[in-house]
């Protein structure tokens, strides 16, 4: 009964419309029962950071260069990976062999990551177009630079996690394509259903943002206030409705998404350029380098970035704050949409809620040309090191994985597991991901996937210790796991769930470990909490 009343008292405060705390809000029970899980794991926390092929960051691992006055010395016996070998580095069939990156050069341009370049690099899976395709020919920019990659001495917090929990090196994106399409498959499996599209002012529409009603580009959600450019919504269920009917606490909490100021008619703005140029609510590009703004400023809340708000059911348009702290998780004017600073209100307060998802502040994210990996370690770090303090820490596990690949060479292809026909396809021949037009799931075209490899960890006192997890996985395969833990079921309408492998292979539920690794957010190596 207790249970009940708290559910009917959020459904209460999610009807509710106006652009202030709905009275009666603040003073729902904030002590949501604790569900049945299938595993130990009572608690999920997603890091969701921006455009890393695997090779990229762990290509060498656990070998790293050691030349720029870092250390980086794996432990014994550590695992190898399916990473760039002599051959791949030396004698490449792309234009140019892969180089390292160090420390210095951690700021990069920004690759060419669209669904159908992405799918033209990979030539028929002979994985050798990579710079005439995807590498970036921006002014200043080196398309040979796509081939390039970093290692412990730069990624280094990246590969101390590797160290000491699980690391898989072989998952994959759901389907190709930028950053939307990426967020969209964490959440939902399903990138097809727009249902309403508006154009970007003085743009030429339809765009490449859509193909038959599936998102292939990065449109903005439909409705935010915060978007500024062509918008879409999509119909279908996501794992935010699959929890809500569950009664389990849950949020996306993303940097920037609090307002820095409000309209006179209650609409949020995200970022105000300041005389100086300067954005308030943004931060200096490749701000953990030094950089004063010299390079440019990036926003904090990104609105393409926020999957949840293109779909109508959960999305927070206005970006209502929660009406209490004791709110945060469960449904209220919020709609489970918060700010960063949201996060750890609810985690101090000790309503650390079920399934997490965390979008870093832009300027933190690791997207090439506005961050940096020495930018993306400080979040990373700064957010596990702090969750390693709380009591909920012995039965949590952290999800650290990406969106997409920003083109950065990979070697591996992922298997076919979904075929598309459309004018943008072109990974088997111009116009078609494959050569069968029946294995297209649900119908829906647009979604050919497997694409490139990205990294994924898990870090959990269940994590496995120095392991590498060899099982195919994608994406989707996030959401599967949290699916399975609370018996949710499977989205339906050919979501990716339906096939996603599962991330059991990286943990171990007999032999729970009270391990915590705590790193110098600023170096990335192990220090004190």
């Amino acid at each position: 009964m207790r249970r009940n009343k708290a559910v009917r008292v959020a459904v209460g405060c999610a009807a509710a419309t106006s652009l202030v705390a709905v009275a009666g809000c603040a003073s729902a029970s904030a002590a949501m029962p604790t569900a049945a899980t299938a595993t130990p794991i009572k608690h999920v926390v997603v890091i969701y950071q921006e455009n890393v092929s695997f090779d990229h960051y762990f290509g060498t691992y656990p070998n790293a260069a050691n030349t720029d006055g870092q250390r980086f010395h794996a432990k014994p016996n550590t695992p190898q990976v399916n990473g760039l070998t002599p051959e791949l580095l030396n004698h490449n069939p792309n234009e140019a062999n892969p180089q390292r990156l160090g420390p210095a050069q951690a700021l990069t341009c920004d690759q060419d990551h669209e669904y159908g370049a992405e799918q033209a690099a990979f030539d028929g899976y002979k994985m050798d177009k990579f710079v005439e395709t995807v590498g970036a020919h921006d002014p200043g920019c080196d398309p040979r630079q796509v081939m390039d990659y970093y290692d412990g001495n730069t990624v280094t917090g990246m590969w101390n996690y590797a160290q000491n929990f699980a690391m898989s090196d072989n998952s994959y994106g759901s389907t190709f394509g930028p950053s939307t399409p990426g967020a969209l498959n964490l959440v939902s499996g399903q990138t097809h259903g727009v249902t309403k599209e508006v154009p970007a002012p003085g743009k030429p529409f339809p765009s490449d943002e859509t193909a038959g009603g599936t998102v292939i580009g990065d449109p903005q959600p439909y409705g935010d206030d915060c978007s500024d450019r062509e918008q879409v919504q999509l119909s279908g269920r996501n794992i935010g409705d699959s929890l809500n009917e569950k009664g389990l606490t849950w949020g996306w909490f993303q940097g920037g998404f609090k307002p820095v100021q409000r309209g006179a008619d209650g609409t949020a703005k995200c970022t105000v350029k300041q005389p100086d140029g300067s954005l308030l609510g943004g931060h200096p590009v490749g701000a953990a380098l030094g950089h004063t703004g010299e390079k440019g400023w990036k926003g904090d809340y990104i609105p393409h970035h926020e999957p949840f708000q293109y779909y109508p059911q959960t999305a927070n348009p206005h970006h209502l704050p929660p009406s209490s702290t004791a709110m945060i998780g469960q449904t209220d004017q919020a709609n489970h949409q918060y700010d960063m600073s949201d996060f750890w209100d609810a985690v101090g307060a000790g309503h650390l809620p079920a399934v997490s998802f965390l979008k870093a502040p832009g300027y933190q994210d690791g997207h090439a040309a506005y961050s940096s990996p020495i930018d993306e370690q400080r979040f990373v770090v700064d957010t596990i090191n702090r969750l390693q303090k709380t009591p909920e820490w012995k039965d949590t596990a952290v999800v650290v994985a990406y969106d997409d690949s920003d083109g950065w060479y990979d070697h591996q292809p992922g298997p076919l597991v979904n075929q598309s026909h459309t004018a943008q396809d072109a990974l088997t021949a111009p116009g078609h991901c494959g050569n069968d037009p029946k294995q297209v799931m649900g119908g829906y075209q647009g979604r050919c996937g497997y694409g490139p490899r990205l990294p994924l960890l898990v870090i959990s006192p269940y994590a496995k210790q120095n392991y590498v997890d060899h099982g195919v996985t994608d994406q989707a395969s996030t959401i599967r796991f949290i699916e399975d833990n609370w018996g949710l079921g499977r989205l339906g309408d050919a979501s990716f769930d339906e096939r996603a492998g599962t991330l059991n292979g990286m943990l171990d539920f007999q032999h729970p470990s009270d391990r915590r690794l705590f790193l110098d957010p600023a170096t990335g190596q192990p220090g004190q909490p």
